[in-house]
């Protein structure tokens, strides 16, 4: 690797934490996602839901980082499988 590519590689990862350190504080409002909206997501920063032990619908939330740099929160229902068991 040549020293160019190693200080691209500590400028994204150095970035990215930074992104992360938005939502430390949690000063971003959590939005209610409404079917159709749209959402101006240039990077996802973390998924956060209960998938794994729920069986049904479940409520999710999701940091983003929109198109501007400006953090996001979206919190929306999906539905979660990893408690749910066939038989008994």
């Amino acid at each position: 690797m040549t020293f160019k590519t190693l200080a691209r590689i500590g400028l994204f990862a150095t970035l990215g934490f930074a992104a992360f350190g938005a939502f430390a504080d949690s000063s971003v409002p959590v939005e209610n996602y409404h079917y159709g909206q749209h959402l101006d997501v240039q990077k996802v920063l973390a998924i956060h839901d209960n998938k794994a032990e729920a069986c049904g619908v479940v409520t999710a939330k999701m940091d983003y980082l929109d198109s501007k740099g400006q953090p996001h929160s979206v919190q929306y229902q999906t539905y979660a499988t990893g408690a749910c068991h066939e038989g008994g």
